[in-house]
């Protein structure tokens, strides 16, 4: 099998791999500090049960990252993922200036990824990403080991499409 012929895995950053819980302090005050947020976002702890997936999952099928954090954050992103010993591969970010719903975003993508290569799954913490997901026919797992997400992030991820 080739390299471009290997199913896809697809995960999440925020609340699937990374631990984004110490950061959502800046999202409870109005108005929301989304430079503080993003900028903490290099300290985020691995989540183990996230990074144990996706190791797993590299052994049969390319990885791609698909998160709702702006483009504006890519360098870090990269270095996070390399420090966490990650594979390497395609990071899906949102532009700077889309605001829409994450569960838009996200399955947007995952079409586009899915006309040439299969989709063995999506793992992603946001109900309403996997929902939709769903709804669209790809394969979904539901990244409930790390801790609930708050209000506030809910509200970010759906109503101000910020991550």
């Amino acid at each position: 099998m080739t390299r471009d012929s290997r199913p896809l895995a697809v995960f999440d950053l925020d609340g699937t791999l990374a631990d984004s819980g110490h950061r959502e302090r800046f999202l409870e005050r109005r108005p929301r500090d989304w430079n503080a947020f993003f900028a903490a976002a290099p300290k985020d702890p691995p989540l183990s049960e996230g990074v144990e997936l996706c190791l797993r999952f590299a052994e049969e099928c390319d990885i791609v990252y698909l998160t709702g954090r702006p483009e504006r954050c890519r360098k870090d992103t990269l270095a996070w993922l390399a420090a966490q010993g990650l594979p390497v591969g395609p990071v899906h970010m949102r532009r700077n200036d889309d605001r829409r719903p994450a569960r838009t975003t996200k399955v947007e993508i995952l079409r586009r990824l899915g006309r040439d290569r299969e989709i063995r799954m999506l793992v992603d913490d946001d109900e309403l990403v996997c929902d939709a997901a769903e709804k669209a026919g790809f394969p979904v797992v539901r990244a409930e080991w790390a801790a609930g997400t708050t209000e506030a992030m809910k509200e970010a991820q759906e109503r101000e499409g910020r991550t």
